[in-house]
């Protein structure tokens, strides 16, 4: 994984670095590994991650076929 650092800005580039790293699941693998799992909570954890997905992505088909109401839109303030 790579950030540039754009005029020694290390702030900006550890931020952009942490994002990255949570949108990959890095610090909930690093969590995970952290301690032992037994693999009866293993399976407890892989099939609710499971469910987890299916429903999101049922959810999302039903938004795309306009049955449920879409995700609410951010507005943000113009800089």
């Amino acid at each position: 994984m790579q950030v540039l650092v754009r005029d020694n800005n290390v702030e900006q580039a550890l931020r952009v670095l942490k994002k990255k790293m949570q949108r990959e699941g890095v610090f909930r693998e690093m969590k995970a590994r952290s301690a032992y799992e037994k693999p009866s909570e293993k399976r407890v954890r892989e099939k609710a991650e499971a469910v987890r997905r299916y429903r999101k992505l049922a959810r999302k088909k039903l938004q795309r076929e306009g049955l449920l109401p879409g995700p609410k839109k951010v507005v943000r303030a113009a800089r």
